[in-house]
C-alpha cells in the first residue's frame, strides 16, 4: 500500500495558528474525497482528551480528527507533555502516563521517543491518503533545536512539505517569516514551500506590497492570507488562550456562571459550550475581588489539584469560594475540583507532592486518595442528582470522559452512576451531593458539551432565579464545516492541491 501523501504546518512562534488552520486544511481535503488524519509529534497541553480505546491525546488532535472525520486515535498524538508543578511535567506516551520529569529528566530520554514518533507517524500513513502535521512552538528556537521531535527534525526524517504560518495581528509578522527562515539550515529551509499569514484584520488588499516583499526576500510564495476569526469557539490547548479575554458583564436575564481560573487549569474547553448559550456569561475568574454572587460557580479541573488548591489559599480565592457555598449558592466540582471540595486529599505514593496528606476545603465530607495509576475512559453516566445545580437534568444520560488519578471516598449520595464505561457495562457511583444541594461534584468531564443536558441544567438556573425556561435552541453549525468555509476563499486551494499531489 502506498503510503499517504504529507504535509506540515509550522509557525514562526506558539499561538500563530498553526491547530486551527490544521482542522480547516482536515476538513477542506476531506471534502476532496481524501482519508485525513491529523499529526502532532509531541504536544504540550493540559486540555487532553481521551479516544475511544481510553488513551490520552490533545484536545487539538482529538479536534483535528473530528474536523477530518477520522476517529481520535493516539498515534495522532504520541508524545503529549502535561505540565505540572515545580517545573515537571507527566510524559504522556502513546495515550498512556509513562514518567514524571524535569524538563532536564526529559530532554535525555528525548532519543528514546524518536522512534515512537516515527512508527505512530508511519502507522497514520499506512491508513490514510493524506496526513497533516501539526509542529510545535517555532522551529527557529536554536537552543532546543537539538532536542526538537515535532519541527523541522520530524519534517527532515519524513520529508513532508512545509507551510510557515505567521501571526501578523501581534505585529513583526514580516520579520518573524524572515528571521525564521534566516535561522534554519538550508536543508531545513527548502522544506518550506509556503508563506501563510494569518490573522488578518480590515482589508487584506492593502498587504499587496508586504506580501510581494516576502515573495522577493524569501523565494516564498504567500499560499494565504487568512482573516481574524474571533468567536471560533474551537478547543483551546492551554490556558494562555484564556489571557486575551475580556471579564463579560451578565445582562438583567443572562445567567452568570463563573469558573476559578487555577494556575493549572486543565479541560477548561469542556465549558466552551456554555458561552454560545445567548442567556449565559461565562466568565474565568483569578481574583478574589471579582467573584461576586455568580448563578453557578465551577471549580474546575486541575493537573496539579493540591498545588492549585495551595494558589487559591494564598490568594484568598478558597476563602471566597467556601463562603459563597455556606451562603447558599451553587457550587459544582469538576474532577480535581471534586477532590478540593473534600476535607483531604491524601498521597501515600508521592504522585503529585512529597506531603503524605492536604486540607480540603471541607465543603463535602470526602476524602480523596491519590493511586499511581491514572483512570482515562469514556463513559456514559446518567444524572441522579436531586438537588442541585444538576437535579434538573436528573435522569439524563450524559456522554463523557474520566482523567484523573485516585478515587474519593463519601457516605453523600451520588451526583451521576456510571452506566457504562470503556463501552462495557457499569454500576458504579460517581461523584456527590450535599444534603442542600448547595455543593455538588463529579469526576465526569463533558458533561456541559451536550446541548439536551446543557439546557436542562440551565433552565434549572433560571427557574431559581425566577425566569421561564428558554428550552433548546437552534442547534449550532458544525465549527469545522464553519471554519473550512470560513478560510477556503483566502487560501491558494490549486497551489495547496498540487503541494499534496493532487491533479
Amino acid at each position: 500500500m502506498t503510503a499517504a501523501r504529507l504535509l506540515m504546518v509550522q509557525g514562526t512562534a506558539s499561538a500563530v495558528g498553526k491547530s486551527t488552520l490544521v482542522a480547516a486544511l482536515c476538513r477542506l481535503f476531506r471534502r476532496e474525497g481524501l482519508r485525513v488524519a491529523p499529526f502532532k509529534a509531541q504536544n504540550m497541553a493540559l486540555n487532553a482528551a481521551v479516544t475511544r480505546d481510553g488513551g490520552e491525546i490533545g484536545r487539538a488532535q482529538h479536534s483535528q480528527a473530528l474536523a477530518a472525520g477520522a476517529e481520535p486515535a493516539v498515534d495522532m498524538n504520541p508524545v503529549l507533555l502535561k505540565p505540572e508543578a515545580d517545573a515537571r511535567c507527566q510524559v504522556v506516551v502513546l495515550g498512556r502516563a509513562w514518567r514524571t520529569l524535569a524538563a532536564r529528566e526529559y530532554y535525555r530520554v528525548v532519543d528514546d521517543l524518536r522512534p515512537v514518533a516515527l512508527a505512530a507517524l508511519a502507522r497514520l500513513r499506512a491508513q490514510h491518503d493524506l496526513v497533516l502535521i501539526e509542529g510545535a512552538g517555532s522551529p527557529a528556537e536554536v537552543n532546543l533545536k537539538e532536542r526538537d521531535i515535532a519541527n523541522m527534525w520530524l519534517a527532515q526524517a519524513a520529508d513532508a512539505p512545509v507551510l510557515l504560518v505567521g501571526d501578523i495581528d501581534r505585529g513583526g509578522v514580516l520579520a518573524a517569516f524572515v528571521g525564521t527562515l534566516e535561522l534554519l539550515e538550508p536543508a531545513e529551509r527548502a522544506l518550506v514551500r509556503g508563506l501563510v499569514v494569518n490573522k488578518v484584520r480590515g482589508d487584506a488588499a492593502l498587504l499587496a506590497p508586504a506580501l510581494d516583499f516576502l515573495r522577493q526576500r524569501t523565494g516564498r510564495p504567500v499560499l494565504g492570507v487568512l482573516p481574524y476569526l474571533p468567536d471560533l469557539r474551537l478547543p483551546e490547548e492551554d490556558s494562555t488562550a484564556l489571557d486575551g479575554r475580556r471579564s463579560p458583564r451578565a445582562g438583567p436575564d443572562q445567567l452568570d456562571v463563573a469558573v476559578i481560573r487555577l494556575p493549572r487549569i486543565a479541560n477548561f474547553d469542556e465549558f466552551d459550550g456554555l458561552a454560545g448559550e445567548p442567556d449565559v456569561c461565562l466568565r474565568f475568574v483569578a481574583d478574589p475581588g471579582d467573584l461576586g454572587a455568580p448563578d453557578l460557580l465551577i471549580l474546575p479541573g486541575s493537573k496539579s489539584t493540591v498545588a492549585d488548591l495551595e494558589a487559591l489559599r494564598r490568594s484568598g480565592l478558597a476563602q471566597r469560594v467556601v463562603a459563597f457555598a455556606r451562603a447558599g449558592g451553587w457550587l459544582l466540582g469538576v474532577c480535581g475540583g471534586l477532590q478540593m471540595l473534600g476535607t483531604a486529599i491524601r498521597d501515600p505514593h508521592g504522585v503529585e507532592t512529597a506531603q503524605p496528606e492536604a486540607l480540603g476545603l471541607g465543603l463535602l465530607p470526602l476524602v480523596t486518595t491519590f493511586a499511581p495509576t491514572k483512570r482515562t475512559c469514556q463513559v456514559r453516566a446518567r444524572i441522579v442528582a436531586a438537588a442541585g445545580p444538576l437535579a434538573a437534568a436528573r435522569g439524563l444520560v450524559a456522554h463523557g470522559y474520566e482523567m484523573h488519578m485516585g478515587a474519593s471516598v463519601t457516605a453523600l449520595p451520588p451526583s451521576c452512576v456510571v452506566v457504562e464505561r470503556q463501552g462495557r457495562p457499569a454500576d458504579d457511583p460517581d461523584g456527590a451531593v450535599a444534603a442542600d444541594g448547595s455543593v455538588t461534584g463529579t469526576y465526569l468531564h463533558g458533561l456541559f458539551e451536550q446541548p439536551a443536558l446543557r439546557r436542562a441544567v440551565l433552565d434549572g438556573l433560571r427557574a431559581r432565579r425566577g425566569l421561564p425556561p428558554l428550552g433548546l435552541v437552534a442547534p449550532p453549525t458544525d465549527p469545522y464545516d464553519a471554519l473550512a468555509d470560513a478560510l477556503a476563499p483566502h487560501l491558494d486551494w490549486p497551489a495547496l492541491r498540487a503541494l499534496v499531489g493532487l491533479a
